[in-house]
């Protein structure tokens, strides 16, 4: 005669399937993000060098985060005709793949462009303003290549502000508008003036100068975000 199983038996095993389920879900969903996280690696490793490949084209000077043409000019990137250029638009021709712009952790940004420029190295070319940040800043005045921040994961807060993704400041007060979030395993992937690129760890600010659904990173001071190299710690 067969035995079937009992009510309590059952709940049992599936008690024990769901307390493992709780177990393994987190640990597959960390090792998915570990997966994204590597793949945008790269990213950031490839456009790191198209940065400098960049600056060895034009006298050693980085690109600008944003540039404004004295005349209409095709953009690579955004594929339409303007005098307002974004550092993608000048690095794209040393890339020449759309889908590494986009990090896979943030499949939905704008554009399907997910990182920023660090607007320290290169804002725009204001006619009233002057020096590296605003000409372009050379290879040669950079103090620290290894340490000083070229690029990274970014963010914007959309009920805060407009949509600025596309750069990333931050050495002693990040903007709401352009941050670099936390989004792969409590940190960010960074590219650094040298070519290398990094993991590092990033931290939520607990109380934001702007409310909102989308977090704001806290200031990270222990790389350069200036040729100078301030302000590293």
């Amino acid at each position: 005669m067969k035995r079937g199983f009992t009510l309590i038996e059952l709940l049992v095993v599936i008690a024990i399937i769901a307390i493992l389920a709780a177990i393994l879900f987190p640990v597959f969903a960390r090792a998915r993000e570990k997966a994204r996280q590597s793949s945008c690696l790269n990213n950031v490793k490839e456009l790191s060098l198209g940065v400098l490949m960049y600056g060895q084209d034009y006298d050693e000077k980085l690109p600008l985060s944003e540039m404004i043409q004295a005349a209409e000019y095709p953009r690579p990137f955004f594929g339409s005709s303007s005098t307002f250029h974004l550092w993608p638009d000048l690095v794209f021709p040393y890339v020449k793949n759309r889908q590494v712009f986009c990090c896979p952790s943030r499949a939905d940004a704008p554009y399907g462009l997910a990182y920023g420029f660090n607007r320290y190295l290169g804002y725009y070319n204001a006619s009233d303003r002057f020096g590296p940040q605003y000409q372009g800043t050379k290879l040669a005045i950079i103090n620290y290549p290894a340490e000083t921040l070229l690029l990274a994961d970014a963010d914007c807060n959309p009920e805060c502000y407009s949509c600025y993704i596309w750069r990333i400041d931050g050495g002693g007060y990040p903007h709401h508008a352009h941050f670099i979030p936390a989004r792969h395993n409590g940190g960010a992937n960074m590219g650094f003036a040298d070519g290398h690129a990094k993991w590092h760890q990033v931290h939520v600010d607990p109380n934001p100068a702007c409310q909102g659904s989308v977090p704001i990173t806290m200031a990270i001071t222990d790389i350069c975000w200036y040729a100078d190299g301030y302000p590293k710690y």
